[in-house]
C-alpha cells in the first residue's frame, strides 16, 4: 500500500489518500494537547502508544460485533484504515462522574452515573464543540434518527466490552470519546480510542492514567502512558519468579557407599 497526499491533519493525527480510493492511512503524531489546544508539546513516542492500544481496542471490539474503520498497523504509529465518510458528533459516554460534568452540573466527583450518561457534542472548534440534543442533531442533518439510534447502541457496547476488559487490568473506565462516520450505509466507529480520548483512574489507588496527567501536570506523562499501555495490552513487564533454591543433597549412608564400592570392584 502506497502512502499518498495529506488528506486532513488534526492536532494529534495525520490523515493520508492510498492508492486504494477505500482506504485511508492514519499517523499518530508524538504531538499533544489540551484545552483546545492552549496547551501544546511534542513528547516522543506518544503516538505510538496512542497508535497500539487503539488497534489493540478496535480488534478487541470487531471480534465482539462492533463495526470500526481499522484494516491493520502498517509500522508503530500508522494503521490502515476504511474510509469513512466522518460524522461531526463527539459522543461521550461517563460512568463516572468527572471533567467538565462536574464542572458544570451539580454532580459530586467519582459519583457513579448508573445507567452511563451519553453526552453528544458538535465536532467545531470555533463554536467550542457545543452541546447537542437529538432533535439539534435531526435539525441540523448531522444524523438521521436511525443513524442516531445505531451510533448511540454502538457506544453502549464500545462502553461495556472495553469497562469489563479494562477491570481485569485494574483500571476503571471513567468516561471516554468516540467518534463514528458512514461507509454507504454502515456506522462504523472511527478515529481513536487511546489515553488522549478516555478518562482512566487506577481501580484501588484512583490514580490518573490518560492524558489528565498532561493536562494538569499530575506526573511523567510518557511514563504514565508507557505504563497503562502495558497494562491494557497485557504486555506490561513483569518480574521473573525468583529461581528456587536447589535442595541440599543428602550424603549417602554407610552402608550405600558400602554397597556402591562392593558393585565398583
Amino acid at each position: 500500500m502506497k502512502q499518498g497526499k495529506l488528506l486532513y491533519s488534526g492536532k494529534a493525527k495525520s490523515v493520508y489518500l492510498t492508492d486504494d480510493r477505500d482506504t485511508l492511512i492514519v499517523e499518530f503524531r508524538d504531538d499533544i494537547t489540551a484545552f483546545d489546544g492552549g496547551k501544546k508539546d511534542t513528547l516522543k513516542n506518544k503516538g505510538s502508544y496512542n497508535a497500539g492500544v487503539s488497534a489493540f481496542f478496535f480488534e478487541y471490539l470487531e471480534k465482539h460485533g462492533v463495526k470500526t474503520h481499522f484494516i491493520t498497523m502498517l509500522d508503530n504509529h500508522r494503521m490502515a484504515v476504511r474510509r469513512l465518510q466522518m460524522i461531526p458528533l463527539e459522543v461521550i459516554v461517563r460512568n463516572v462522574a468527572a471533567g467538565s460534568i462536574v464542572r458544570n452540573y451539580p454532580f459530586k466527583e467519582g459519583m457513579k452515573l448508573s445507567p452511563p450518561v451519553i453526552v453528544i457534542d458538535y465536532k467545531d472548534d470555533t463554536r467550542h464543540d457545543p452541546m447537542l440534543n437529538d432533535d439539534l442533531i435531526v435539525a441540523l442533518k448531522l444524523a438521521t434518527p436511525a443513524e442516531l439510534k445505531a451510533i448511540k447502541n454502538a457506544a453502549l457496547a464500545v462502553n461495556r466490552h472495553l469497562s469489563a476488559l479494562l477491570a481485569k487490568q485494574g483500571i476503571l473506565l471513567v468516561d471516554f470519546k468516540l467518534e463514528f462516520g458512514r461507509q454507504g450505509k454502515t456506522i462504523r466507529l472511527g478515529d481513536e480510542i487511546s489515553m488522549d480520548s478516555m478518562r482512566l483512574w487506577d481501580t484501588k489507588t484512583k490514580e490518573s492514567l490518560d492524558k489528565d496527567v498532561y493536562r494538569f501536570n499530575k506526573g511523567d506523562v510518557m511514563e504514565t502512558y508507557n505504563r497503562v499501555a502495558g497494562r491494557i495490552t497485557n504486555t506490561a513487564p513483569r518480574r521473573a519468579a525468583p529461581k528456587k533454591k536447589a535442595a541440599p543433597r543428602k550424603k549417602a549412608g554407610v552402608k550405600k557407599l558400602a554397597a556402591a564400592k562392593t558393585k565398583k570392584r
